[in-house]
């Protein structure tokens, strides 16, 4: 008996088409399941939690990275579920670098099948994420985007990527990570379990969503004539780990604290803390794979 928790609104729709094909993949091989929609902010979190109630329970969550991660948070006994993962939204960051199927009737194919394992997450204290935490200029850009009445869709995001990058603002932030403290100015910096945001851009191309390990990657400020030629790395396949103004660290946590008036994000998600202090989650979560 699998609980779908289904985002109709993700993917602008698309998740709804996603669900139909779903369904005839479980009809056809004989699956109990139960569907429930979601129909406001948090409120996959709200499912997750009195689905959870159960003695076990097999949970499919079908939407994009925020649904996944809603539905992270409002787990309250890893012991008594197995999560399987349709991304249907619009970024689909994290089935990236979780090897997943990014087709849903290849995704449900995959848990009919039944194998499971572990995949790791970030645990923040108040809060949880499965793809990545961070600060600098992608959050400047996230939040430009929120505050753009111009364009829409894709368009929106690379002009307030653009109207970022005139602006450009290195950021001071307080670093801790393998027992080391630092200050730095950096352009960017992510404590990564996945390897990708923003809809497929690698900050993090070495991270293994299974390692029992966050990546750490900052992006150190830079003269401005070498932004766009770091950006354009960046943005074709995370090549800008090589460059010179990067840094990358293996760790089980990290401190990450802003020190000026940036804010930080949280699986995509603007937020108003100014530290990010995470450690990682190791064989914790079960999912399908």
């Amino acid at each position: 008996m699998y609980d779908i928790i289904l985002n109709p609104v993700s993917g602008k729709g698309n998740s709804l088409k996603a669900y139909e094909a779903v369904k005839a993949v479980l009809d056809e091989a004989g699956a109990e399941y139960t569907l429930h929609e979601t129909t406001h902010p948090l409120h996959a979190k709200e499912l997750m939690t009195e689905i959870n109630k159960k003695d076990y329970a097999e949970v499919i969550v079908m939407g994009g990275d925020g649904t996944l991660n809603e539905v992270l948070n409002g787990i309250t006994d890893f012991d008594k579920l197995t999560l399987g993962i349709i991304s249907c939204g619009t970024g689909n960051d994290f089935i990236r670098a979780a090897g997943l199927p990014d087709d849903p009737v290849e995704a449900a194919k995959l848990i009919l099948k039944g194998n499971t394992g572990y995949i790791d997450f970030l645990n923040l204290g108040h809060r949880r994420a499965m793809n990545c935490a961070g600060a600098g200029m992608d959050v400047d850009v996230l939040v430009r985007y929120a505050n753009m009445k111009a364009f829409k869709g894709k368009a929106k995001y690379y002009a307030a990527l653009i109207d970022t990058l005139i602006k450009c603002k290195f950021h001071k932030v307080a670093l801790e990570v393998n027992g080391v403290r630092s200050v730095k100015s950096v352009f960017m910096i992510a404590a990564a379990n996945g390897t990708c945001i923003g809809g497929g851009m690698k900050i993090s191309p070495h991270s293994v969503t299974d390692d029992g390990k966050l990546n750490v990657v900052l992006i150190n400020e830079m003269p401005k004539y070498k932004i766009l030629p770091t950006l354009i790395k960046f943005l074709n396949g995370g090549k800008h780990i090589d460059s010179p103004y990067s840094e990358e660290y293996l760790a089980d946590s990290v401190r990450i604290e802003v020190l000026d008036e940036g804010l930080t994000e949280v699986d995509g998600e603007v937020v108003g803390d100014k530290i990010i202090d995470c450690r990682i989650e190791h064989d914790v979560l079960k999912i399908f794979k």
